[in-house]
């Protein structure tokens, strides 16, 4: 499950660097722009997602030990 979390994290940064490269500044609320804004914010929440699972299985892992 750690192994996923991460390979699927790293799949998350990708698609968020792809897109943040696609974003048009000048315009950014117009057309490809807005989608790209909109793919790399859903990028940054897979993350955060995964890193919250990650710490969540790390406590789990720590209460079983103790009990």
């Amino acid at each position: 499950m750690r192994l996923l979390s991460y390979l699927l994290s790293v799949l998350a940064i990708g698609f968020m660097v792809f897109n943040a490269t696609k974003i048009n500044f000048d315009t950014p609320f117009e057309k490809e722009s807005y989608t790209a804004i909109l793919t790399t914010l859903a990028g940054g929440c897979a993350v955060l997602i995964f890193t919250i699972l990650r710490v969540v299985k790390k406590i789990d892992r720590t209460v079983k030990e103790k009990s």
